[in-house]
């Protein structure tokens, strides 16, 4: 049992559905980007994913792209983002943080060491979006061996031929992504997602999360009133790089996470 399974388990106990966040480590400094995470918690946040800085983030829209280019430019690294999971650990003990990214960092750093380093700082599981099941001797394999969660994404592409290949190896949680396209770039619908939930979930036992298009409190109730929680990301960091603070931002992010918890 990770702690992100223990986290839903706590949940279903008290018939809630969790909420999601993702930040981007070192965004806009190492210090405010540690103040927010460390405030996530108090703020309503049961699981928080935390952005991997990278060059090439062939995922995301513009507003985590520019994430990425601030954290980067005031000096953030891989292992300036461990160094944030061991500050957050300090303090907190039980709150699951998922590193959100690409392989190359981790695969610069050496599979291996990148394991132990994650396992040692306190990171509960991986969601890194340019590895395909197929490559999953790569990292996957070994991160599931070293009692981290490898947390996969399945998409309104993703049909029911495919649908087994990328479940067969996914721990934690699958995080379904509500909308084609680029982070940030549309709003979720919970009519759509809904039956996509539903056919997720006839073939495992495992919590569906979506996230991509939440923007507002309403939205993570819509969303999580038809899945097992809701994430937000981008309209969180486009808060703090309009240089909101993190009292600021963490308000914003109490009233979503009350939204969510609602449903």
């Amino acid at each position: 049992m990770t702690r992100i399974d223990d986290t839903f388990a706590r949940l279903q106990a008290e018939g809630k559905k969790a909420f999601v966040t993702y930040v981007m480590a070192g965004d806009p400094d190492y210090d405010t980007a540690l103040e927010v995470v460390k405030g996530l918690p108090a703020a309503g946040v049961d699981i928080i994913e935390l952005g991997l800085p990278f060059t090439d983030p062939m995922a995301d829209g513009p507003t985590i792209q520019l994430a990425g280019q601030r954290a980067l430019e005031a000096g953030m690294t891989l292992e300036k983002t461990l160094q944030t999971v061991r500050d957050f650990r300090a303090g907190d003990n039980t709150t699951p943080i998922v590193l959100m990214g690409y392989y190359n960092p981790i695969y610069s750093r050496g599979v291996d060491q990148f394991l132990s380093d994650a396992k040692e700082a306190g990171v509960d599981g991986l969601i890194i979006v340019d590895l395909p099941p197929e490559e999953d001797e790569e990292l996957c394999i070994p991160a599931q061996k070293a009692g981290l969660n490898f947390i996969r994404l399945a998409t309104p592409t993703t049909d029911d031929k495919r649908l087994p290949k990328v479940l067969q190896n996914t721990s934690g949680f699958v995080y379904y992504v509500s909308i084609t396209g680029i982070t940030g770039a549309a709003a979720a619908q919970a009519t759509d997602v809904g039956p996509e939930v539903a056919r997720i979930k006839a073939s495992t036992d495992l919590p569906i999360v979506v996230g991509f298009g939440i923007k507002t409190p309403e939205s993570a109730e819509a969303i999580a009133s038809v899945a097992d929680g809701a994430v937000v990301g981008s309209a969180i960091v486009e808060r703090v790089g309009r240089g909101d603070s993190p009292a600021d931002i963490l308000g914003f992010v109490k009233s979503l996470a009350d939204g969510a918890h609602r449903a």
